[in-house]
């Protein structure tokens, strides 16, 4: 590792002016705690690396979200090592979106999460911890007592839960119980090299994202995460939907069946 490593922390956003401000509050104030960094530049359960950078990727907003971002004191100058960065790219989904932040990025670290903060902060010292020893680590609403955290959503979104994941599980991504969480962590050398490949921008990314590391052989952790359900989401199921997630699905293998499996250091995958 890195003596003085870095993380950098994705957060795509499409109109949400309204809860991007309170969100960027959650995220400053505990990244600003004591104790919360570590000085001697090494990451740990407890801690993350000393120097920290959040970057919004607007996509294509019309309500003013990018500008929300770019009047905050902490976009104007680094503060104790942190420093907050917008990146505005056309309207393409949130894949895109993620995509382009993460090819932006060139921390040691690189984190993606939602926007409205629906995996709280305190969580990313998790996924710092696991990426010590793997080259991706994979949030997971599933805990270790096999709860999961997703039984708060309403039962439409839970049905079409268990039905996208039967799809993609037998299909795709093979025994991975929680592709969508939307809070995932990669090594540089990783991130760069599974979202250079990405090609799918719809809410279907993140099956792609982890055929592509089980394909090139990366190390991969699954991490268990606190998660809240926050209403708002712009996903409106219906027919359309539904036949692009279907349809996505069904090319990921094919459109990567030419993926070697030759990641760099790669070493299996680690649960």
């Amino acid at each position: 590792m890195p003596t003085d490593p870095t993380i950098a922390i994705v957060l795509p956003a499409y109109n949400e002016a309204a809860r991007i401000g309170p969100a960027l509050d959650e995220l400053f104030e505990f990244l600003m705690r004591p104790g919360v960094r570590e000085r001697d530049g090494t990451p740990g359960a407890d801690g993350l690396p000393r120097l920290v950078q959040v970057i919004v990727v607007d996509d294509g907003s019309s309500d003013g979200t990018a500008d929300i971002v770019r009047a905050r004191s902490e976009a104007n100058a680094v503060h104790d090592g942190v420093r907050l960065d917008v990146l505005t790219v056309p309207h393409a989904g949130k894949g895109a979106a993620v995509r382009a932040g993460m090819l932006a990025a060139d921390a040691d670290f690189i984190v993606f999460a939602d926007a409205d903060m629906a995996t709280p902060p305190t969580q990313l010292p998790l996924l710092a911890a696991a990426l010590n020893h793997a080259d991706v680590a994979l949030g997971s609403r599933i805990q270790p007592d096999g709860s999961d955290m997703r039984a708060s959503q309403p039962l439409f979104r839970r049905i079409l839960g268990r039905i996208f994941h039967a799809l993609a599980s037998a299909w795709v991504v093979g025994p991975v119980a929680d592709t969508q969480c939307g809070f995932k962590g990669f090594r540089r050398g990783a991130a760069h090299d599974l979202f250079a490949r990405q090609q799918v921008t719809s809410i279907v990314f993140d099956v792609e994202i982890v055929f592509l590391a089980r394909r090139r052989g990366y190390r991969m952790a699954v991490v268990p995460i606190d998660w809240n359900d926050r209403r708002g989401s712009r996903m409106r199921p219906g027919p359309g939907l539904a036949l692009r997630v279907a349809w996505d699905l069904l090319r990921i293998p094919v459109v990567h069946r030419r993926v070697e499996h030759d990641a760099p250091h790669a070493e299996g995958e680690r649960g």
